[in-house]
């Protein structure tokens, strides 16, 4: 924290997660420590790249108040990750009831003899956070969803062994699951299976029967005219007994 005899102000620098094609802010807190209303008033070596709200206003006494600074996006990375960028940071004892409107450029003139302090604040550019891990949760119910890191970094061999049954390990040591979906299609042709053999009995089945109805109705139709013999012969020995007795 810088501090001075009016404002305490922090951080002492203005750190930007640099990414390309990206805007970028950093926040900035004044604190008024003193019984007075104080005024400041920000200012930067490159005034096209930098966005800042407020650029001057009133700290209202033990109060504090933030300044968003906004970086606009930039197209190229700077040589090395280094800034020369500088804000001034400039405050002086304003009138009581004083308010942002009330804030002029003469206030800051040191020739005419108010005390005005001032702060400098250098740019300074960090690597933005890296993203999660990639490995991806396993699926199965009842197991470990990702395999456990050693101390140098690398999957434990023995978790390794476990989760290459339902996965595999790429040369970064990363573990991939396999896609649900491929079991749920393996019990999808199995079912389709089962149904086309369950079909294909019963279309077996119908045949058969089929053929039995088939050989039946033939014996039936052979059969008749073999009645009408048999009836016929009867009929005809029964009137050649009747014919000797008369």
């Amino acid at each position: 924290m810088s501090t001075g005899e009016l404002l305490s102000i922090e951080p002492q620098e203005l750190q930007f997660s640099f990414e390309l094609r990206k805007q970028i802010g950093c926040s900035l807190q004044l604190l008024n420590k003193t019984d007075n209303y104080v005024a400041f008033k920000v200012k930067t070596t490159n005034p096209k790249k930098y966005c800042v709200r407020p650029n001057t206003g009133v700290v209202l006494p033990r109060s504090t108040c933030s300044v968003m600074v906004t970086m606009q996006a930039q197209k190229e990375a700077p040589l090395d990750m280094q800034c020369k960028d500088k804000f001034l940071l400039q405050s002086v004892v304003a009138n009581a009831g004083a308010s942002a409107k009330d804030v002029t450029p003469e206030m800051f003139n040191k020739e005419s003899g108010h005390h005005v302090e001032e702060c400098k604040l250098r740019v300074v550019y960090v690597a933005p956070p890296r993203p999660p891990s990639p490995v991806r949760e396993g699926s199965e119910e009842g197991s470990s969803p990702r395999a456990s890191i050693s101390d140098n970094g690398h999957p434990n061999s023995s978790e390794l062994s476990i989760t290459a049954s339902r996965g595999s390990v790429d040369r970064h040591g990363r573990v991939e699951a396999h896609d649900v979906s491929s079991s749920e299609a393996r019990a999808v042709i199995t079912k389709l299976t089962e149904e086309k053999n369950s079909v294909l009995q019963q279309n077996s089945k119908l045949q058969q029967e089929l053929e039995l109805f088939k050989r039946d109705a033939s014996r039936s139709r052979g059969g008749l005219p073999l009645v009408y013999v048999i009836i016929i012969g009867l009929l005809g020995i029964l009137l050649g007994y009747l014919f000797k007795r008369t």
